[in-house]
Order: structure tokens, then sequence, then C-alpha cells
């Protein structure tokens, strides 16, 4: 008989990055739940019809509507839940939010309604990501909460680990937080590390890892018929303020452009700068293909950077394509954890204990068997 891939199920899915970095690192994704509408239409085109995924169940309403003891009885009768994924939406924990803004934000709520799934479909693991905010002392509540349900759930939760994509060849720099859960009965290494070690590193720390990956490559042509090979349209006087910022890492003051919120607030530096492509690129935020929102204008040319080179900085394939329009397809892009920060995090779980987990399990019915078949008659 043929062994099954390790199964997971993806939480505030998106368009579908966690789970296809599931899906390159060998899991199969049982359902995922999503309730954006251009999102979801990227999911099934790209996650179930592309990769072929036609079991893969996407629920498109909101988290809060669906009865985790329901689907447990539909669709894991027969089968156990190998890995639970998600990132609950962030807008609550952003450092862009002031002040105390955030506290009490009832999204924050989706966090505990990420860990009622965890509680009855009892995973393996699970590894939940989130943005850095989520560690401010204003949110403390919040996550203690997660970390007092999940060890009463019998599961073995780890610090909180902020990882930096550059650090795991991504060329970007995104720091995330990702918490990974363990079920107690899982017997892990003494030497089970997590975080797991960075591939790569700065240049200036004369270190053996190769140096992070720049996002020279993300600037090459795109297919005439990729839909997302698009930027966004300016107007004469941006495109000259473009035209005057020198290439490669040139900044708004360079051009001459001032605004009049310019003159009495003068921070948001990166606004309208070019991206340098001799270094890993900033964070793609949701709002990546606008460059009055940060540091993503292309670096020769004169207009911000296109859906598509904000898919490569985030690791995306060029196969893999947004549905919804412009806007919509930035906020996917941004929303998405990077494919192969992803991949690299999931395949390091499912080799350090879903695979050690499943050989010793069947080492123990060898085990059994042959204890049994000794046995005197």
């Amino acid at each position: 008989m043929t062994e099954r891939n390790p199964v997971a199920i993806d939480l505030f899915a998106g368009a579908g990055g966690f789970s296809l970095s599931a899906k390159l690192a060998g899991f199969e994704i049982d359902f995922a739940i999503e309730n954006d509408k251009h999102a979801i239409a990227t999911y099934k085109l790209n996650i179930c019809n592309r990769l072929g995924s036609k079991d893969t169940e996407i629920f498109e309403q909101n988290i809060l509507n669906y009865d985790p003891k329901e689907i447990k009885k539909e669709r894991f009768s027969n089968k156990t839940c190998d890995l639970i994924l998600g990132g609950p939406p962030c807008q609550g924990f952003s450092t862009h939010r002031i002040l105390d803004s955030g506290v009490d934000d009832p999204r924050n709520q989706l966090i505990l309604a990420y860990f009622n799934f965890v509680k009855i479909l009892s995973p393996r693991v699970f590894l939940m990501e989130n943005v850095p905010g989520i560690l401010w002392d204003r949110h403390k509540a919040y996550l203690d909460s997660f970390y007092e349900e999940g060890k009463k759930a019998g599961y073995r939760l780890y610090p909180p680990a902020a990882l930096d994509a550059r650090d795991f060849g991504v060329p970007q720099r995104r720091k995330r937080v990702f918490i990974l859960g363990i079920r107690q009965d899982i017997n892990v290494s003494p030497d089970f590390a997590w975080p797991p070690e960075a591939t790569h590193g700065a240049p200036e720390q004369n270190t053996s890892l190769p140096f992070w990956v720049s996002c020279a490559h993300v600037f090459r042509p795109s297919s005439e018929s990729d839909p997302n090979d698009v930027h966004m349209n300016h107007n004469a006087d941006l495109v000259k303020a473009f035209e005057r910022t020198p290439p490669n890492g040139g900044s708004r003051k360079d051009s001459g452009r001032l605004l009049p919120c310019h003159k009495d607030h003068d921070g948001h530096k990166d606004v309208y700068g070019r991206i340098d492509p001799s270094k890993p690129a900033p964070t793609m935020t949701t709002a990546c293909i606008n460059p009055s929102k940060g540091r993503f204008v292309h670096p020769t040319e004169h207009h911000g950077i296109t859906v598509r080179e904000a898919a490569r900085i985030q690791t995306f394939p060029d196969w893999f394509t947004f549905e919804g329009g412009l806007t919509a397809a930035g906020r996917q892009v941004g929303n998405a954890v990077p494919v192969e920060m992803g991949k690299f995090l999931i395949k390091y779980i499912k080799t350090q204990l879903i695979d050690k987990s499943h050989i010793m399990k069947q080492s123990k019915k060898t085990t059994h068997a042959k204890m049994k078949n000794c046995e005197p008659a």
C-alpha cells in the first residue's frame, strides 16, 4: 500500500502562499478557509486547478461561521490532520497602528478562532504566522491566552520566533513571527531546535553562509500573456519626478518632489523611492504596487513595480497568477507568506517532526507484531 502524503489545512489562506509552500514541501491540502472573493478565485485557479488539488475544499465564509467539530466529522472521519497552517489577519497588530489603536481589536479574536481548529482537529503540529506587532505588550493578553489554550489542549508551544525572510534566501527584508506547537505525544528529538538556523547572512557578517539574495533577478521581462505584468498608471507630474529620481535606490528627496504634507511631517522617507536591486527588496505590503505607500518604484523605469515583480519578490513562481485586478492582486501578494520561506520551514517541520513521528509509530507497530508472533502457544 502506498503511503499517503501528510495532510495539512490552511486557515485564513489568502491567495494560497502558505498552501503552495506546503504542497512544495510534500503535503496535501485537505481544506482552506478564506472569505475574500478575489483571494478565493486566485486560490481555486492555482492551488485547486493548476496544481491538480481537486480534492482540496475551500470554505468561503468567515472562519467564525464554521464549526470545527462538523468539519472534522465530514472530512477527517478516516484520516488524521498532520499540520495546521494559518496567519490570522494582522491589522490589529500592525506597526502602522499608532498609540493604543489595535488594543482589543475584534479581529484579534480570530487568533483564538484559529486555535479552536487546533483543539478539535488535534494536528501533530501547528504553525501560525503573524506580524511582529503581535509581540507588543499591548497585545500580551491575546498571546498569553493563545499559549494557555495550547497547553490545555495538550501542545508544547515554542516561544514566538521573529524571522526575517532574507535570512532564508528570499530577496526581501520581511520580518514575521512564527509560533510552533507540537502535540505532547509526539516524540521530539532532544536536539530539535526551533526556529531552524538561517540559511543566508549579511555580507558584512563574514559568515560562511551564502549572502542575502538581491532582488536584481526579479526585474526581468515577463510573458506577454502574463495578466499580472501590470503597474499603476501615474500622472505626468509623477512620471517626471520618477525621471528625476536616480536609478537603483534613489529617493523622493532626490527628485525634488515636495508635497504640502512633507513640510510639517517629513517621515516615511521611502515613499516614491526606487528599489535598490543590489540588495533584498523592502517588505512587500498590501499596497506594494503603489509608490505613494513605500519604496515601490522600479529600479530604472519610471513607474511602480508590477504585480508580477512583487510576486517574484515574494518568491511566487511565474505560473501563479492573481485574480481581481491590480489593487486586489497587490493586496494578495502583500498578505502572503513568502513561498520559499514557507516551504523551508514546513519541510523542516515535516522532516524533523512528522516523518520521524511516523517512522517511530511504524517501528512500534512492527516491534509489537514481532513480540506477538513470539508469544508461546
